[in-house]
């Protein structure tokens, strides 16, 4: 016996190659399809649309190849009406859970439609009804917080994506017809991720910042400062090595026991790293050693200074660790999202674990670039399901320098 189901698509799916992804995925997931109906836009900007009917094996089958295909934005034509099952202990879903995207989702839970809070990816769905039985809320959670008696979603059924359109912001980065840019001139990508990163102030939204050692170790960090003080970086998100390295640049001059400004190991240099973090240490925390006059340069001052925000998460290679990070990596994830509201870009330099771990827990609307001299790490953002990453393979420190100067026209590198 064999299950079905009928699905629709809409949005450029010729020229973006999204068709040929979404009848992959059926074949991948030992499915099989028949096209029922297929309309091709005539025009640029003209989406088209088809109607797909899925087959798998059989119903649990069918059920996970629907998730998947949802991760591209389809939908069931005839969605019909959730379905829900209690937790029947803490940190485990139930059988059969709704696997989620981190597209606009909509729940259909009798009879009407809920939108669902917080869209995230590799999540489950929780409902909650009020004292009368009546549906209230329908958000993300991560499986580490489910606890028993929740309510979760399971299978596809009453459930619907949508792809963000584009808008003024996502415009800015038509430059990038693929997912990785590295042949483009320089001050062309450059000025249009200023753009977009105006544009989100503009709105009155937030700019993510997603950093790793490399902004320190190639000479960024005053032009990182004069974008922290002219307002362009709300939130950072790192680990404990770029606020170590900062923080023994401005106390010594060095990022991981080299001159900064002579290119070359000074004596005893290879201690300043674990130094640095016995100051902070015995301040109390960076903002304790800012308060003493202890920390008086770099970036994580200028974002204490500027009343900006910032979450460390730690790993478990990590020296010291400094006071201010997370050793728990699930309380690290808690804080890194609860910073998420009002973000309206995101942009990520020189990490790659820590750019997959945020681009994991956005939802596709908001726009992200990932700048990284290894391709791999641009690249593998994608991969790993955030549809709206950009990348750009360039030289971390020279693209830092120039978004500076085009974001903070006065800051000039002496």
């Amino acid at each position: 016996m064999t299950a079905s189901e009928t699905v629709e698509i809409t949005g450029h799916l010729m020229d973006h190659g999204i068709l040929s992804r979404v009848l992959d995925d059926i074949r991948e997931y030992a499915g099989d399809y028949t096209i029922d109906r297929f309309d091709v836009g005539r025009e640029t900007d003209d989406p088209s649309h088809a109607v797909i009917t899925v087959i798998a094996d059989d119903a649990e089958g069918l059920q996970r190849l629907l998730m998947r295909l949802q991760t591209r934005g389809v939908n069931q034509v005839d969605p019909g009406e959730a379905t829900v099952a209690e937790a029947d202990r803490d940190g485990v879903f139930p059988d059969h859970f709704y696997s989620t995207t981190n597209l606009e989702t909509r729940v259909r839970i009798d009879g009407a439609w809920l939108d669902v809070e917080n869209p995230e990816m590799d999540c489950g769905l929780v409902l909650e009804r009020d004292a009368d039985g009546k549906p209230v809320r329908v958000y993300t959670l991560p499986m580490s917080d489910v606890r028993t008696g929740m309510l979760v979603l399971t299978g596809a059924a009453g459930v619907r994506v949508s792809v963000p359109a584009p808008d003024a912001s996502a415009e800015a980065f038509g430059f990038m017809e693929s997912e990785v840019s590295s042949e483009k001139p320089q001050a062309v990508l450059v000025r249009q991720v200023a753009d977009g990163m105006r544009e989100a102030k503009a709105a009155g939204k937030k700019v993510l910042w997603v950093g790793g050692p490399g902004v320190v170790h190639t000479g960024a960090a005053p032009a990182m400062v004069a974008m922290v003080d002219a307002g362009y970086v709300d939130v950072l998100f790192a680990g404990n090595a770029l606020a170590t390295h900062d923080i023994e640049s401005s106390l010594y001059g060095t990022s991981l026991g080299v001159d900064l400004a002579m290119g070359r190991g000074v004596e005893h240099g290879h201690e300043h790293h674990i130094r640095a973090i016995n100051t902070i240490r015995k301040a109390g925390s960076i903002r304790d050693a800012v308060d003493a006059g202890v920390l008086t340069g770099g970036i994580m001052h200028a974002l204490v200074t500027e009343g900006k925000r910032y979450v460390l998460v730690g790993s478990v290679r990590d020296d010291g660790p400094l006071p201010d990070v997370y050793t728990d990596v699930i309380e690290g994830q808690r804080a890194m999202r609860a910073e998420l509201t009002d973000v309206g870009f995101c942009l990520m330099v020189a990490t790659m674990l820590h750019s997959v771990a945020t681009g994991n827990i956005l939802p596709a609307s908001i726009p992200l670039v990932c700048v990284d001299i290894n391709p791999a790490t641009v690249t593998k953002l994608a991969d790993r399901g955030s549809s709206q990453a950009r990348g750009i393979v360039t030289d971390v420190g020279l693209f830092l320098e120039q978004l500076a100067v085009e974001l903070v026209p006065e800051y000039r590198r002496s």
